[in-house]
């Protein structure tokens, strides 16, 4: 399937810059970021430094792929600004978008299991601001420290449930039966 408008990987040159003047991009600064993060806030003891370590603050425009289904998963992306389309991809038609992720939200979760592949796409629909983890560098920090991983599976494994809920209330909406 051919994709307009590009993927992060494939632009260094923007993925890095910020968004507006005073984006943080020093260490204590993106420390700082993941510290506050919705998804990681409240990790125990040093913890978010763990994932700090691993991450950087990217800018993505809009049309930009984060994700494209299929590729490796090799990013975990803390959204801090604008929104992002998950979306589903068949032959011939058009995208499915499956939910609409909002500042606050964690994106990508196949970067935990294998075979590391992407299972959608995601999309950038307005310019988005969010600190990109590394995914091979937060595996071999989880896997090395059993606490810390477990902190990580728990606050995914939320997500998945929430997602998972969502997806089928929307599914109920569209083929649910009329009483």
């Amino acid at each position: 399937m051919e994709r307009k408008g590009g993927t992060v990987s494939q632009m260094p040159s923007h993925a890095t810059a910020p968004l507006s003047e005073g984006d943080a991009h020093t260490p204590e600064d993106i420390a700082a970021l993941v510290a506050s993060h919705p998804l990681l806030a409240g990790l125990p003891g040093d913890m978010a430094s763990l994932v700090s370590g691993c991450a950087r603050n990217v800018a993505v425009k809009p049309g930009e792929f984060l994700l494209v289904e299929g590729d490796p998963a090799n990013t975990l992306y803390l959204l801090r600004r604008g929104r992002v389309s998950l979306e589903a991809s068949a032959p011939g038609r058009a995208p499915l978008v499956i939910e609409t992720l909002e500042p606050g939200a964690g994106l990508g979760w196949s970067w935990l299991f294998p075979p590391y592949r992407w299972q959608f796409d995601a999309r950038a629909l307005e310019p988005v601001g969010a600190i990109a983890v590394d995914a091979a560098c937060l595996r071999s920090k989880a896997e090395a420290d059993a606490v810390f991983g477990y902190e990580l599976i728990k606050r995914f494994a939320s997500v998945m449930m929430t997602r998972l809920d969502a997806a089928q209330l929307r599914l109920l909406n569209l083929y649910g039966r009329k009483a």
